[in-house]
């Protein structure tokens, strides 16, 4: 089943997300608006609209979720496969999406921390290293200690 659907709606974004589909959502508006003064601009008229866009924006929730949710995945696994290819890179970086909201707030302070030591005119190490957070050995001479999950 979940199968059937990750195709489905990998396909259903593609083709949702083309110019042939706009042109036809523009298409059905225009033509809803010029059958208006044939129906009066009457409720029931509004409501057919209101109902059509309602259902497709419902159902697109689903599609856009799903897409979003693959192409995040993806990235994440490219991301750590850079970490584990990168030598001198920090393993624990991995994963980071599974860490609860206080662990992602104490290394977002880390990395502030780190941000505004290497903006620091004062610190030789950095200015010299050329890497926005310092030497290699500097950066993980403070954050050997550091645990994450």
């Amino acid at each position: 089943m979940n199968e059937r659907f990750s195709k489905f709606a990998r396909g259903a974004s593609v083709a949702t997300g083309s110019a042939a589909a706009f042109c036809i959502a523009v298409l059905v508006i225009v033509a809803w608006a010029i059958t208006g003064p044939m129906f009066h601009f009457s409720d029931t008229w509004q409501l057919v609209i209101n109902t059509g866009t309602t259902i497709v924006t419902f159902l697109m929730v689903f599609l856009i979720q799903n897409a979003q949710n693959r192409d995040a995945k993806a990235i994440h696994l490219k991301i750590d496969e850079l970490i584990l290819a990168t030598k001198g890179a920090r393993n624990k970086m991995i994963d980071l999406d599974r860490l609860n909201e206080a662990q992602l707030k104490q290394l977002q302070s880390e990395f502030d921390r780190i941000c505004s030591n290497a903006q620091d005119p004062c610190d030789e190490d950095i200015k010299d290293s050329g890497h926005p957070a310092g030497s290699l050995e500097a950066g993980k001479a403070r954050n050997e200690n550091t645990t994450y999950a």
